[in-house]
């Protein structure tokens, strides 16, 4: 079951987002006819990744070796202790991103400029977010890193000016605190079910925009057989018409 769906997202994730659907439809058709209905059903649900998330896709499956690159700069990122480590390391995330983003793009047509700034972002995020670099492969959409403060170091305490020691003020009370507490949590909480309907509605638009293409490439190749048989006639009428005039012209000599 796992092989059958881990084979179907590994195609379906690195070949051109263009024939996703038909494809799929495929594959979930072949997991049935092996008696997998279950693998059929999640390989139905897998969602059709967009240009930028596919290009990114397809440089992880093809190299191996970029997951690891990534993940050992992300772990030297993190295990960074003082200023001057954090510089070279951010310089070499810089050059890290930009030369797998330029792999990424080898072999497109002039790519477009946002394209190239998706890629980044997501090779970017994928060394800033596990979440995101666990996703690589299978990436739905382009990844952007939305933390705070990356892997910036805590600068060093100053050292204490001498002068008149200055008093601390009071501690909060525990009732404040507790208010304010309560009020980021109901902002998070709106703040999620707005994202919540949002990719709802993402979600059901892009359902929505696959069953059309779905529907107008059906009504496409309904128009191409009618086309070919109208051809068919027109040619089988232009012979009779010749064969006709051919009778016509002798008959009249």
């Amino acid at each position: 079951m796992g092989d059958l769906l881990a084979e179907a997202e590994a195609e379906l994730y690195t070949a051109d987002p263009d024939g996703f659907t038909a494809r799929r439809t495929e594959l979930a058709g072949r997991a049935r006819d092996a008696g997998e209905p279950a693998v059929a059903k999640k390989i139905t649900a897998l969602r059709k990744p967009t240009r930028s998330a596919w290009v990114v896709n397809r440089l992880v499956q093809s190299d191996p070796e970029v997951r690891s690159r990534l993940d050992s700069l992300a772990a030297d990122l993190r295990d960074a202790s003082d200023g001057s480590r954090l510089r070279e390391l951010t310089a070499a995330r810089a050059k890290l991103v930009d030369e797998l983003t330029r792999t990424a793009l080898e072999g497109l047509p002039a790519p477009p400029a946002a394209m190239r700034e998706e890629v980044t972002a997501t090779l970017d995020a994928a060394i800033a977010d596990p979440e995101v670099a666990a996703s690589l492969g299978t990436l739905v959409r382009a990844a952007r890193y939305a933390g705070f403060g990356g892997f910036a170091a805590a600068p060093p305490a100053a050292p204490s000016a001498a002068g008149p020691r200055k008093t601390k003020p009071p501690p909060e009370p525990a009732a404040e605190r507790e208010a304010r507490r309560r009020e980021k949590i109901k902002e998070a909480e709106r703040a999620l079910a707005d994202a919540d309907r949002d990719l709802d509605s993402a979600i059901s638009a892009e359902r929505d925009l696959e069953d059309s293409v779905r529907r107008l490439e059906a009504e496409l190749a309904d128009a191409r057989q009618r086309l070919a048989e109208a051809r068919r006639r027109s040619y089988r009428a232009e012979s009779r018409q010749q064969r006709a005039a051919g009778q016509l012209s002798r008959l009249k000599e």
